[in-house]
């Protein structure tokens, strides 16, 4: 069994993978101000929840697109398991094919989900990772990565409307009645649910006109679950995508 940590700009994604399964999936806040002992017992308490000794953990990787706590939680994760942590980097061996102008410039989160989504779903491929940004990974029938794109996510959105407008108020994530609002709540989830929903719709057909045929999606990310739904494309909601990916980047820096 090995721990695998996912560090993101909203939150970081900790779970145990046991062969193929995944023990379990949870998600802490990344707080640039936690020290390494709080994050470390913020781990140990997830892992005891569980039930799992970390004695039990033969080592673990990290994947991390915030550098400021990155150093910061591999101490705190090596600190309760007794191990190196391998981290998603240079030199850390992948197998993703790569042909976008610069290849260093691809996230590791981004990395991480390309490696799932080939390993799971197959090509061509889009993976849509709905997080602080909401990215798009375009993979190929040759199971290269060709590019993408980055846009704002649906809460950096929905926070910047609010922050914008005087009168427009805090809303949750629940569906509106209807499609069109009958009042300024409703207005503002028909526009968040279903107009982010028809975004991922347009990008992913736009995708299929440009590489000439049609294309599997798969999406991850906290927000997946409250937008996908309302998408018309066949897309799967895979929550568990990144931990996937890095037992599989483990699994191929440790000879397996």
């Amino acid at each position: 069994m090995i721990l695998a940590i996912d560090i993101g700009n909203t939150n970081i994604v900790i779970g145990c993978i046991d062969g193929e399964r995944i023990a379990f999936e949870e998600r802490l806040y990344s707080d640039l101000k936690k020290t390494e002992l709080e994050y470390a017992i913020s781990f140990k308490t997830v892992l005891e929840i569980y039930g799992i000794d970390s004695r039990q953990l033969q080592g673990g990787i990290l994947s991390s697109v915030v550098p400021p706590i990155t150093a910061t939680v591999r101490h705190a994760a090596e600190k309760i398991i007794g191990k190196e942590i391998l981290e998603v980097g240079p030199g850390v061996k992948t197998g993703l094919d790569i042909k976008i102008d610069n290849p260093a410039q691809l996230g590791p989160d981004l990395v991480v989900g390309a490696v799932a989504g080939i390993g799971e779903y197959g090509c061509p491929l889009a993976v849509v990772d709905m997080g602080t940004a909401t990215a798009i990974t375009v993979i190929n029938e040759k199971k290269q990565v060709i590019g993408g794109m980055i846009m704002p996510g649906v809460g950096v959105s929905l926070d910047a409307l609010i922050s914008r407008t005087s009168q427009l108020p805090k809303i949750g994530f629940e569906p509106p009645r209807r499609l069109i609002g009958s009042n300024t709540v409703d207005c503002m989830k028909s526009g968040v649910l279903y107009g982010n929903a028809a975004c991922i719709d347009g990008m992913l057909a736009r995708i299929q006109e440009e590489l000439g045929g049609p294309i599997k999606a798969v999406a991850t990310g906290g927000l997946a679950r409250h937008i996908i739904p309302y998408c018309r494309q066949e897309i799967v909601v895979d929550d568990a995508l990144l931990l996937k990916g890095l037992r599989l980047i483990y699994d191929r820096n440790q000879g397996r």
